[in-house]
């Protein structure tokens, strides 16, 4: 059980047996460390800079738009619409959009979780950092953000969606 005024944090009883003062299994401050979601583990930064990149390269209007070309699992925030563009780009067909489930999430887990706490419908992050109050790192500033491998994964398709977003809604 999780207590935090007694110490325990999550995973506390699997913890618990691994802690040998005599013969250690792992070093204390690796096994009391709090439990990090999978996509929380390449380091806040990167997650960060991944998410201050896709704000700058999808606009307001794509993804006000989003419905009309991602019609099936729309997505909803630009960091969605950013990850979208790069799927579709290696893995066009339906077969694989369809294998993709869609719909809100927090902290990595499905639309179902959202129903369990109302509170997580007003933040539905994948982040780990999104269950507010529970992880001791929840959104804080990260001055070092990192996102020079973003153009490795950039290429002309995104740009060429942008322009023609925008065309169609000028001439709307």
């Amino acid at each position: 059980m999780i207590r935090p005024d007694l110490g325990r944090i999550e995973k506390w009883v699997l913890r618990n047996a691994f802690d040998d003062d005599q013969k250690p299994y792992l070093p204390k401050h690796i096994l009391y460390r709090q439990k990090e979601q999978f996509s929380d583990g390449v380091g806040y930064s990167w997650i960060d800079g991944l998410k201050d990149h896709a704000e700058k390269q999808v606009t307001d209007a794509m993804l006000m738009n989003a419905s009309f070309i991602y019609p099936e699992n729309t997505p909803t925030t630009k960091e969605g619409y950013y990850y979208r563009g790069i799927f579709e780009k290696f893995f066009p067909k339906n077969a694989a959009r369809s294998t993709v489930p869609g719909g809100p999430s927090v902290a990595c887990s499905t639309a179902k979780a959202i129903e369990w706490d109302a509170a997580w419908s007003k933040n539905p992050d994948p982040s780990g950092r999104a269950a507010l109050g529970i992880h001791a790192s929840a959104y804080e500033e990260s001055a070092d953000a990192n996102v020079n491998a973003m153009d490795l994964i950039d290429g002309p398709s995104l740009e060429i969606e942008k322009k023609g977003v925008e065309e169609k809604i000028a001439t709307a």
